[in-house]
This record gives structure tokens, sequence and C-alpha cells, in this order.
């Protein structure tokens, strides 16, 4: 028997017979949809309100990024700007997700986000209507690349007592796999597989050569 599952607002057929779906723990379900799942199989809105779907970037080196307008580490769009231009046609693409989770930094419409990116940073990576990437109400994007990377790495003193210091302060942070603070960073393959989650410490262009062993 076919059945229809949705999940996180994505749906795909999968073939079990109804007695096992049915005798299956929730967890066990939502660990094997996990598994069904890529990054292709979600639809986002952009700063227009329009549908997009994610498999229109299959194939593509995607860099996934949640932004903030007014945070300290706002200044690596230009960064990030600098990663798209040089890499774009090789086949990395950068997504940027606003969102105003983390002391409220990122206050404006889509439209005066786009704006403020545009003329401060240059920036022409796809953009994207904001969002949340904690808590009940966050994105189902977000929840797939958190289990998928549930973990980033804070590297040198400086880099770990900021860390510590976004968990504290961070209103939203409840569990080891939220995220903890604008710029966290997701590299995902040109399989959609996520292949690395990276910390707002970690600037963009030191994550470089790791973006350029999938370019």
């Amino acid at each position: 028997m076919e059945v229809i599952l949705k999940h996180w607002g994505a749906s795909f057929s999968v073939f079990l017979s109804l007695t096992n779906l049915y005798l299956m723990p929730l967890n066990i379900l939502t660990i094997l949809l996990s598994i069904i799942m890529t990054i292709y199989d979600f639809t986002v809105l952009d700063t227009k309100k329009n549908e997009v779907s994610l498999s229109e970037y299959k194939g593509k080196v995607l860099l996934v990024v949640n932004t903030a307008t007014g945070c300290g580490f706002t200044p690596q769009y230009e960064a990030l700007e600098n990663l798209y231009k040089k890499y774009q046609e090789k086949g990395l693409v950068i997504l940027d997700f606003p969102c105003n989770q983390f002391g409220e930094q990122a206050p404006g419409s889509d439209e005066e986000i786009v704006s403020f990116c545009q003329l401060k940073y240059n920036v022409s990576f796809p953009q994207f209507s904001k969002i949340e990437v904690n808590g009940e109400n966050e994105s189902p994007v977000f929840t797939f690349l958190k289990e998928q990377a549930p973990t980033e790495e804070y590297e040198g003193l400086k880099a770990k007592t900021t860390g510590a210091m976004l968990k504290t302060i961070s209103k939203t942070y409840k569990k080891e796999s939220d995220i903890r603070w604008n710029f966290t960073k997701f590299l995902v393959d040109r399989e959609g597989n996520v292949v690395g989650r990276f910390a707002p410490t970690t600037k963009p262009e030191d994550i470089e050569a790791e973006i350029l062993k999938y370019l």
C-alpha cells in the first residue's frame, strides 16, 4: 500500500504496510522520515512571498545562513558575497534566511532587508522571507538542517568564550542542536547531504577550503 506521509510541510510517498506504520513508534517514524527526506523536499518563500522549491538548487553546493542586519556579525555579508562571486560559476549558491529571534537584530521588512543588503554589501545571492529558526514556529528547513548537523565547533579561546555567551543570552536556545545566534552556516553538497555546520564566529572566508572540497 502506498501511504502519503506529510512531514515538516513536505509530502512524499513511502511504501509501507498500514500495519507497520501504525505500530511504528513516533520517534522511529520521525527518524525514518528525516533519513528519507532531503533539503530538496522543502518549499520556502522568497522576499515577494512567492513559493520557491529548494529542488531548484539540485546539483549545487549550498551554504545556508540565518542572518540579521543589525548584528555584530552582519559584516560577514561582505565575505559571503565575495565567496558567491568567486565560486558561483562553479556551482556555489548562498541561501540567505533573515531571522529576528536573536536580539531582535533583523526588525525590518523583507523589502527593507533586501535594500539594506544590496546598498551596503552589494548582495546578489538569493534572499528569502524572514523566518524563525528555533522553537515552535521554526522553519521546517532549519528543523531538518539541525537534525542533520546538530552541533558546531568554536575554535580558539575567543570563539569558545563568545559561543558560551551566545548560548546564555539567546532566548530561543533550548537544546544543543538549536541555533545560538545569527550567521550560523550549513554546508550542503551537490547530492543534498548536509556536510558541515559552522558557528557564527566562523568567518565565511575561513570555510572556503571546506567549500572547495565539494565544488
